[in-house]
């Protein structure tokens, strides 16, 4: 079943470079980072998985975990990760998921329900769609999606910034206008009337038209 925004993260049991884990129990009471890769031993996936080894502090105070997934088996994520932390000078610190059955691959609908194979058998290109970024609530629900192309390096920095929008935003009822950084500027929700905002906003806001009221960044 194609996954959409606000369904339920799919539950999954699967062996990681830290022991096995049930995906939901995982995550506990915080939120949850999953970012896919096609296969082991790419070269923009490496940049990637050493890059978020050195985000992982950011993602912590934000009560985040995070991991990895690859198209291939535990033991070669083992082997890749020395890779990662001789090129790009950060440990992995987080766990990696063997899915050389592509079993999560398809449960989070990034590959064809149909494909089949060993993950030895398959090329990377055999799995470019398995390029994607999940945010997950503390409710379970997906809040996040993203796929990107094999060729094209993730922004990282982009999905702490709009982590930082989804946790804001889920505790205030504003939303972030386009290029919003923490600290800056938010809009008062359509669904909070003038009332209700000079409760929730008693210092009042700026509106240049009667739909977009802009007030300081709730702390």
């Amino acid at each position: 079943m194609a996954l959409r925004l606000g369904d339920d993260a799919p539950d999954f049991t699967a062996e990681t470079t830290r022991g096995t884990i049930r995906f939901h129990e995982w995550i506990g009471d915080g939120w949850a980072i999953l970012f896919s890769h096609p296969k082991d031993f790419t070269p923009v996936c490496t940049t990637e998985l050493g890059y978020m080894a050195g985000l992982k502090e950011e993602f912590d105070k934000r009560n985040t975990k995070i991991i990895g997934l690859s198209v291939d088996c535990v033991s070669d994520h083992d082997r890749w990760s020395k890779d990662i932390e001789e090129t790009q000078g950060h440990r992995i610190n987080y766990p990696l998921i063997g899915d050389p059955d592509l079993k999560v691959a398809k449960l989070y609908d990034m590959i064809h329900p149909n494909a089949s194979g060993s993950a030895q058998d398959r090329t990377a290109q055999d799995n470019l769609t398995v390029r994607s970024v999940f945010v997950i609530g503390p409710d379970r629900k997906i809040k996040l999606m993203l796929t990107y192309p094999m060729s094209t390096g993730r922004n990282f920095d982009e999905v702490l910034r709009v982590l930082d929008s989804i946790q804001l935003t889920a505790k205030y009822k504003v939303a972030t206008p386009v290029n919003w950084k923490p600290g800056e500027d938010v809009i008062i929700v359509p669904s909070v009337s003038d009332e209700e905002a000079k409760t929730r906003f008693p210092d009042g806001w700026e509106a240049p038209k009667p739909y977009l009221r802009i007030v300081p960044q709730p702390r």
